[in-house]
């Protein structure tokens, strides 16, 4: 599933192309709004939200998309080849001198503008985003001292941004098990901080990287069951975990560098 990072470089290519354009082409191919038309309308601009993207078109409607786990947007030339077939195009709008797809997105609705806090306004903190904060981010965490903080992370109630990559790297690099319960996490306000500060690093590379190596081992211990921890070699355990709150994700993490309490 895309990270905070992804869908905020789309949404920052999605808003060159598309801010203060009018629109000379809309399709919104999902039953529900397929009579949406928004031709001839001006975008607004366009906003990330965690994982989340808000397109503002004219001053009262907003197209709202999630990425889930295979979604993305392009933007093309008017008449650049896709690089998608287009039966997999669930959004297209188009202007003078582009052309927006949202191929395979997994949640796509057109909301009103201010209906927007509705929409999103539960999501915690965002860690790319203006309003991000720190402070608010703890609290939300340790709103629930008994819960793994592997799952607290992933959890955007909490804060916004944070996916699968991102979670099993950070509790490596804080060298916690991510099944330790959050109030038992020592250095729980550094996690924070590096969460801040990974995904700053990276959100403006299509090549995550979380060892500061872009030409070689980019990660811990993320998807290194076969070649094992890249700091002491130990084979990396692969696991799922979930709770009610969360389905089941897969899990990685070094049993060495990351003992469990």
């Amino acid at each position: 599933m895309p990270e905070g990072d992804t869908v905020w470089r789309a949404a920052r290519e999605l808003n060159k192309a598309l801010q203060d354009k009018v629109l000379t082409r809309c399709d919104v191919r999902v039953p529900r709004y397929a009579t949406v038309d928004f031709t001839g309308e001006t975008v607004q601009n366009v906003v990330s939200r965690g994982k989340h993207l808000l397109i503002r078109v004219g001053t009262e409607w907003s197209i709202h998309s999630h990425l889930k786990m295979e979604g993305l947007w392009h933007v093309y030339p008017p008449h650049g080849k896709w690089r998608r077939p287009a039966f997999k195009a669930r959004c297209i709008l188009g202007t003078a001198d582009s052309i927006a797809v949202g191929f395979e997105l997994g949640f796509l609705r057109v909301i009103r503008q201010a209906e927007e806090d509705d929409a999103v306004g539960y999501l915690g903190p965002d860690l790319l985003g203006p309003d991000w904060d720190a402070e608010e981010a703890l609290v939300r965490l340790r709103a629930d001292p008994y819960r793994p903080i592997g799952l607290a992370l992933l959890d955007q109630r909490n804060l916004a941004g944070i996916g699968n990559v991102y979670r099993c790297e950070l509790c490596f690099l804080a060298g916690v098990h991510p099944l330790t319960p959050v109030s038992r996490v020592t250095n729980l306000v550094r996690m924070v901080e590096l969460s801040k500060k990974l995904l700053e690093a990276n959100k403006f590379r299509s090549q995550r990287a979380t060892t500061g190596n872009l030409r070689g081992d980019q990660l811990w211990v993320y998807g290194r069951t076969r070649r094992g921890c890249l700091r002491c070699g130990t084979p990396v355990v692969r696991t799922e975990t979930g709770d009610s709150e969360l389905e089941l994700r897969v899990l990685y993490f070094c049993p060495h560098c990351q003992p469990p309490l």
